[in-house]
């Protein structure tokens, strides 16, 4: 069966679209390679791709909604993972046009071509930011999600409404999963990890902010794949245990269905910098910060819905994770 990626050459979709290769699939992936963080990492992931001859890459831009359409009708994908979004909290509040541009435009033409070519499951990336205001943890699916803080969380919330519509007036079963932190290697040079371990190498400071008094759901790699590839072995029925009083988290409407994936053991951030300098056997330069806007001071996620339909069991601890991510780091700029 053919599967479609879209951000192939991203953090999370080159990981399953690795997974999905040595499991023996055909992958169609899809990336347009935008200079956010460096494009020659992207060019790395997608080169561990292009050894299985069974990859095959279409480089586009996801608003070109013509040439999304093009790809799907020459591939005619029967699983869709969309992963492909402009990521990063902070930066949507330097440049929100990105985010309308990827996370709306983009998602509303894999919506379209989804629908033309009648796949058979779509799999959307979301996000836990989509929380936003809410402080009942930790996060349940069946909790509302209608104040996020950021303008990324805004359009990772929008495209879980768009995919809802799809679902129902075009019967396109769709699994919104909402990721929590994720982290490893190939990870993205942005994240905390990536960028306190440069840091640290070159022994500058790294931005701590709230002072430290931060958690998170922080949930390795391999977990967020085995979580997502078995969300795509239940594609969703419509719930309707929930007509006239609808579930967040389903529909009575559509075969719709969000999942977290997470962790769901939440780490002070001060005990993950600890672990990383015990990883990386250096200090950290700590420098405290205020708050930044737009950011949580917690994160947990209730993955209970989705090991009930899947089985889901994370495994990796952050001890394991972070010492893995430093050594591939180590190994890939050659420290």
């Amino acid at each position: 069966m053919p599967v479609l990626v879209t951000g192939s050459a991203g953090f999370i979709g080159n990981a399953l679209a690795f997974r999905l290769l040595g499991q023996g699939n055909r992958v169609i992936g899809v990336d347009c390679y935008t200079p956010y963080y460096d494009v020659g990492l992207k060019e790395a992931r997608t080169r561990r791709l292009e050894a299985f001859p069974s990859f095959c890459e279409e480089r586009i831009d996801l608003a070109d909604s013509g040439a999304v359409l093009d790809v799907f009708k020459r591939h005619r994908p029967r699983l869709v993972l969309h992963m492909a979004a402009q990521a990063g909290v902070r930066y949507s509040i330097e440049n929100p046009k990105a985010y309308m541009d990827s996370n709306l435009a983009g998602t509303f033409s894999v919506l379209e071509a989804c629908r033309a070519v009648r796949v058979a499951h779509l799999v959307y990336a979301s996000t836990s930011s989509v929380y936003g205001a809410n402080t009942t943890q930790p996060f349940s699916e069946h909790h509302p999600a209608d104040h996020p803080l950021t303008f990324y969380a805004a359009t990772k919330r929008s495209g879980e409404l768009m995919a809802h519509s799809y679902a129902h007036l075009f019967r396109l079963p769709v699994t919104a999963l909402r990721f929590f932190t994720v982290y490893g290697p190939w990870g993205r040079p942005d994240m905390a990890l990536f960028s306190f371990t440069a840091a640290i190498l070159e022994n500058r400071p790294i931005p701590v902010f709230n002072k430290g008094q931060m958690v998170r759901d922080f949930t390795y790699i391999d977990d967020i794949v085995d979580g997502v590839l078995r969300a795509t072995a239940c594609p969703p029925e419509p719930d309707m245990a929930a007509r006239g009083i609808p579930d967040p988290a389903t529909s009575p409407a559509g075969p719709f269905r969000i999942f977290n994936i997470g962790a769901s053991q939440p780490v002070e951030l001060l005990r993950y910098i600890r672990v990383l300098e015990q990883a990386l056997g250096k200090a950290a330069i700590m420098d405290l910060q205020p708050m930044q806007a737009g950011d949580v001071p917690s994160t947990w996620a209730d993955t209970s819905e989705l090991a009930a339909a899947t089985g889901y069991a994370p495994s990796v601890c952050v001890e394991t994770g972070v010492r893995r991510f430093v050594d591939w780091y180590r190994t890939f700029y050659n420290v």
